[in-house]
């Protein structure tokens, strides 16, 4: 039997900036088991009235745009100005395995060797939205350990990957530097929650297409936008994280967009509304895992899937009797405790 560290001895190892307690710590909020969501909580309570200053970014764009070069090359230069980065980077999840199958490490070895810098590369597991189902909490370990600004890298799997926008304060998009037809690869749903919008790759014989593209997603911006003055349009920026060129003008747009809220008020309101989302998606989850834990759905499992698969019962068929089943057990719990 598994023999984790408690809560406090978690919050002790956080808070001196030990890696490998932070890593044990993130394990224990990505686990499902009962017995490490108990100290997930617990030491959830204990971290987050010391966590909220960070500058949080979250970093999106298709298969290919760099992020993780990028974040390789920001993150370094933030280090040499006196920052701590910390990085949540969500890879595809193994179907075998349910194991991250990039490892971003290995992408980000300059910054990697830092000792002021923490990477993290988490499973995407079945969460959707490009991140994975901890990197919230996974935010308040590295913001309670010192690190001030945290970098969010979603999985790059598609034009889907909003959600990280809920979890962080500026959402960053990497576009590639091609040809104008690249901007039908990117849909309207993801730019319209992109804060800050980066061409990437803007270098050697792409730096035109570069330009071109940057002017073509300006262009683009301002349509979707309208007349109305009072909407925020996000700049847009060309650079190449190969050379550096433009890194710092696009981190100055982020610290720039940072003080906006402050100043606007917004801020507070935004991350009150994103705590309101982090609980319902927790909800979600728990659920989720609750009922495949189920002892009464784990025992019929096996035949509804093979029903379902033999075409004898249909899809929604089979969802009704599993849940059905887990409000019966639902049901005899709480008469049995009452």
């Amino acid at each position: 039997m598994r023999r984790g560290l408690a809560a406090a001895d978690l919050e002790q190892g956080v808070r001196e900036g030990s890696r490998a307690i932070m890593a044990r710590a993130i394990t224990v909020l990505e686990s499902s088991r009962p017995d490490d969501r108990h100290v997930a909580r617990d030491l959830l309570a204990r971290l987050e009235p010391d966590t909220g200053s960070a500058v949080r970014v979250g970093i999106s764009g298709v298969p290919g745009a760099g992020k993780s070069t990028f974040i390789d090359e920001l993150g370094t230069r933030l280090i040499e100005q006196g920052r701590r980065v910390a990085v949540l980077a969500v890879d595809p999840s193994s179907s075998r395995t349910g194991g991250s199958i990039l490892g971003d490490r290995t992408r980000m070895a300059r910054l990697a060797a830092s000792d002021a810098a923490f990477i993290r590369p988490s499973p995407s597991g079945c969460h959707l939205g490009g991140i994975a189902r901890a990197t919230r909490e996974a935010m308040v370990v590295v913001e309670a350990a010192g690190y001030d600004v945290v970098l969010v890298e979603t999985v790059g799997v598609g034009q889907s990957e909003v959600a990280v926008s809920d979890i962080v304060d500026t959402f960053l998009l990497l576009a590639l530097a091609r040809s104008g037809d690249q901007l039908q690869g990117i849909k309207r749903g993801i730019l319209e929650r992109a804060d800050i919008i980066g061409v990437n790759k803007a270098d050697g014989e792409h730096a035109t297409e570069a330009r071109v593209t940057a002017r073509e997603l300006a262009s683009a911006m301002r349509l979707m936008m309208g007349s109305d003055e009072s909407r925020r349009r996000p700049p847009v920026f060309t650079c190449s994280a190969a050379t550096g060129d433009g890194l710092d003008d696009i981190w100055q747009a982020v610290l720039d967009h940072r003080a906006d809220l402050e100043e606007s008020g917004t801020l507070g309101p935004r991350r009150a509304a994103q705590q309101l989302e982090w609980m319902w998606t927790m909800v979600d989850t728990r659920l989720h895992d609750a009922v495949r834990r189920a002892p009464g759905v784990r025992d019929r499992r096996a035949d509804l899937e093979e029903r379902v698969g033999s075409g004898t019962l249909s899809a929604l068929e089979a969802c009704e009797e599993v849940l059905a089943e887990f409000g019966r057990e639902a049901r005899e719990a709480l008469s049995s405790s009452a």
